[in-house]
């Protein structure tokens, strides 16, 4: 995740026009993708200490979730392979240090995090996106550290070093194919919703570096009249090979990449955006316009972390850059709440800044959601912005949006729905649906309440009041008001989040 500074930017900024007071309410949409990222390398987010037992990091796991929740995320990006390294249980990859002080070592008592995780964001009505590095092998230039049987000992061969660590030589087909069969060992093996990449292809380039590839090049890049090409096409390569491979395993498994946020800049290309700064094309050879304009990828996540405005790379500018180019899939907007922690800059020292970046992306019909950099930075609430998502801007639940090109049939509306007061409240009890059209299993539940008097609208999120990611077919009520009269209406929902029609309203006195 790139998050230090921007190289080749001006150091002047403007401060955007709309300043707007960040507790002003903005009606929020029902479908929206809001999702955080919990990053393991160096412990940024979690587990806090690479020595604490499991039952510590469990601890600190949940109470990172119960947060998350409470503040309206509805997506985590778990990163669990830092440097081919692996943060869960089934993998032919060492374990990583981050979790246990040494890489190779499991945690004691032996447990699967990513297991654990997955299960309790899903209780939580939380999607779960498995967060790869699949070109970086080591993050640090301890390498006599390393486990015995980390890939960089076991294949020397299809590494180069840069900027003091090893990476994965994109050019080697047997690379590609290795970091594929990392990668659907866990689409296989886990729950997972989503597959997520960030923005580590080729290294940022380092003054006085050169990658070592050049020998790969003589050896496979016959058809390419120059390097660079060759390069970009490597990283192409495997992002076809991965979308063909998750979708052919898991069908509804999301994928999707957080490039860095300038994919070109109009004065290397006339395609490019109207920013003077490095960018993923030219600097990391990563063509990630291509990626999502070929429909490899279910959505697309730029890193856009500067502010509304910014002379050299203004968020908005890129923001509807991307949106003209993301092809009718997904786009997430990656927002940096440690910005603010950081106080480098005068506009993320305005409390109005991000809330006004949610307001300026909601405004976009092409824009689906936020993802936010990182855990950390959103729990310590800077200049009270995650209480302006709590409060305001995500003050309802919202579901993920539909991928209609993954999956378009909904299931049948639940059956036979009966409710009735009980000493905790009311208890609500159906039947699934009838098989669906594509045969497709429900994969959970929205119970929606109105008060008397009020319009059953299931558009309206104020009105959800549950998303249950199981098939339970049991809810119980406990917020209910003695004295008072609801209606509830009930719909349901397959893997992809496409929702019934809604079951009749029955109304109930508590």
């Amino acid at each position: 995740m790139f998050f230090f500074t921007l190289f080749g930017l001006t150091a002047v900024y403007a401060q955007p026009d709309n300043q707007d007071a960040a507790d002003t309410y903005v009606p929020a949409p029902k479908r929206e993708f809001r999702g955080v990222w919990i990053a393991t390398v160096v412990n940024i987010d979690w587990p806090s200490s690479q020595r604490s037992a499991p039952e510590t990091q469990r601890k600190e796991l949940l109470n990172i979730l119960n947060e998350h929740r409470q503040t309206g995320i509805n997506a985590v990006m778990l990163q669990v392979r830092p440097a081919a390294d692996a943060l869960y249980a089934k993998s032919f990859e060492p374990w990583s240090k981050y979790l246990t002080g040494q890489q190779g070592r499991a945690p004691y008592p032996e447990y699967d995090p990513l297991e654990f995780a997955i299960d309790e964001a899903h209780k939580r009505g939380i999607e779960l996106h498995a967060w790869f590095n699949p070109y970086r092998a080591t993050f640090d230039r301890n390498f006599s550290a390393l486990a015995t049987d980390h890939i960089t000992r076991l294949k020397p061969e299809w590494f180069f070093t840069y900027g003091g660590i090893k990476l994965f030589n994109p050019g080697i087909p047997e690379v590609r194919e290795y970091i594929v069969k990392v990668i659907l060992n866990v689409v296989d093996n886990y729950d997972v919703d989503g597959i997520h990449l960030d923005d580590y292809f080729y290294p940022y380039p380092i003054a006085g570096q050169r990658i070592d590839d050049e020998a790969a090049y003589e050896k496979c890049g016959s058809d390419f009249d120059n390097i660079k090409d060759w390069r970009r096409a490597n990283v192409d390569s495997l992002i076809k090979m991965l979308s063909d491979s998750i979708h052919a395993h898991k069908p509804y498994v999301k994928f999707g990449i957080s490039p860095f946020g300038i994919w070109a800049n109009k004065n290397q290309n006339p395609e490019g955006s109207e920013t003077n700064g490095g960018s993923s094309y030219y600097e990391q050879f990563a063509d990630s316009r291509r990626w999502i304009t070929e429909g490899w990828l279910d959505y697309i996540n730029p890193q856009l972390y500067w502010q509304l405005g910014n002379r050299a790379a203004a968020f908005d500018k890129l923001l509807d850059w991307w949106s003209n180019n993301a092809n009718n899939h997904h786009l997430y907007i990656g927002q940096g709440p440690y910005r603010i922690l950081e106080r480098k800059t005068a506009a993320f020292r305005n409390p109005a800044e991000l809330p006004n970046q949610v307001k300026y992306l909601r405004n976009n019909a092409r824009v689906q959601g936020s993802v936010y950099f990182s855990s950390n930075s959103l729990l310590a609430n800077p200049l009270g912005f995650t209480d302006s998502l709590r409060a305001n801007y995500y003050k309802y639940p919202a579901l993920p949006p539909p991928m209609l090109w993954r999956d378009s049939v909904p299931p049948n509306v639940p059956r036979n729905l009966t409710i009735k007061p009980s000493v905790n409240g009311i208890t609500l009890h159906w039947l699934e649906p009838l098989q669906a059209r594509d045969h497709e299993p429900v994969y959970g539940y929205v119970i929606y309440r109105f008060e008397e008097g009020e319009k059953t609208d299931i558009n309206d999120p104020k009105h959800i009041l549950h998303i249950q990611y199981n098939n339970s077919t049991f809810y119980q009520d406990d917020t209910a008001e003695k004295g008072k009269t609801y209606l509830y209406v009930i719909t349901a929902i397959d893997r992809l989040k496409n929702e019934s029609d809604r079951t009749p309203a029955i109304a109930v006195s508590n």
